[in-house]
């Protein structure tokens, strides 16, 4: 199976970003994307702990400690960036001021529906601002692997993991696949190179109407 790794995906889900959309980024893949979205292009990137304007990952020994992200990480802030509070980043998120959040995933239903805090018998999790950008946010991408590690369907047809939020999820990419949601249901726009429809499908839970032609998810793309 030619399925995609990290980088890969965080490069897809680049190609899609409109410019001069303001983008939040989760934890996790979601905050590989801001590496391959050229300053031209006019994205805003967002770190939910407060800052919008975030460049890509500095080259390592250039890291400044006070430039952060969400996941911790070392950031880089581009010309104009503004940095604020913690109230300040959640009031521009639940006032519908962020065009798209990016966000790992767990699960996702066939109707959109997003599970991403918490896996139950593990006891750990919390659901921290990811309820508030799932519903906040105009449009959700989410991002994950298409299967569990030890083979177990991630996209079904009812989640069986605890809600982020119900019916929130606008395009989802996985290392397979990308797959928009429509008013008609799960729409497979790309499957992962020498993968067909019918490969995408007996790897997913519910029913996928497959674009045509069905467009394929390269392992190599620029941004």
């Amino acid at each position: 199976m030619a399925a995609l790794g990290p980088d890969e995906i965080a490069r897809r889900v680049a190609r899609e970003l409109p410019g001069g959309a303001v983008v939040n980024l989760g934890i996790g893949i979601p905050t590989r994307v801001a590496n391959f979205v050229p300053p031209e292009r006019g994205v805003l990137f967002m770190a939910e702990n407060g800052i919008v304007g975030v460049g890509p990952r500095p080259p390592k020994g250039g890291e400044d400690r006070d430039l952060i992200n969400a996941s911790r990480e070392p950031i880089t802030a581009l010309p104009g960036a503004a940095i604020f509070g913690h109230a300040d980043s959640f009031a521009m998120i639940r006032g519908g001021h962020v065009d798209i959040a990016v966000l790992g995933a767990l699960q996702v239903s066939a109707r959109g529906d997003l599970a991403n805090w918490t896996v139950p018998g593990i006891g750990k999790g919390g659901i921290g601002g990811a309820m508030d950008l799932a519903t906040g946010c105009r449009a959700v991408y989410a991002i994950m692997t298409h299967l569990t590690k030890e083979g177990d369907l991630k996209l079904l047809e009812e989640c069986t993991y605890p809600l982020t939020a119900p019916g929130v999820v606008t395009k989802l990419f996985t290392d397979i696949a990308f797959i928009e949601f429509t008013p008609e249901g799960p729409l497979l726009r790309e499957a992962a190179a020498g993968l067909t429809a019918e490969d995408v499908q007996r790897a997913s839970g519910p029913r996928l109407r497959a674009a045509g032609p069905l467009g394929v998810l390269a392992r190599e793309e620029g941004a």
